[in-house]
């Protein structure tokens, strides 16, 4: 897996756990406040669109994770 395959599957499970934690027809109910971090989540995605900059892309560098190839490259 790449950066950009992590990136997405981390936003991904955050805004589902998020959900699942913040909306009171959950099973999994603990408080509204959850939703907050679904904001979040969604407000960081936005901003690394325009900005390139993306806290867990770091984080994943200093890990050692990839990023992909281009497609172009020979």
């Amino acid at each position: 897996m790449t950066t950009h395959d992590y990136v997405r599957a981390f936003a991904g499970a955050f805004v589902l756990i998020s959900l699942a934690l913040g909306v009171e027809a959950s099973p999994l109910f603990v408080s509204k406040y959850f939703l907050w971090f679904t904001a979040f989540v969604g407000a960081n995605l936005f901003q690394s669109a325009f900005t390139g900059i993306c806290p867990l892309v770091t984080i994943l560098h200093k890990l050692g994770v990839k990023d992909e190839k281009p497609s172009c490259a020979r």
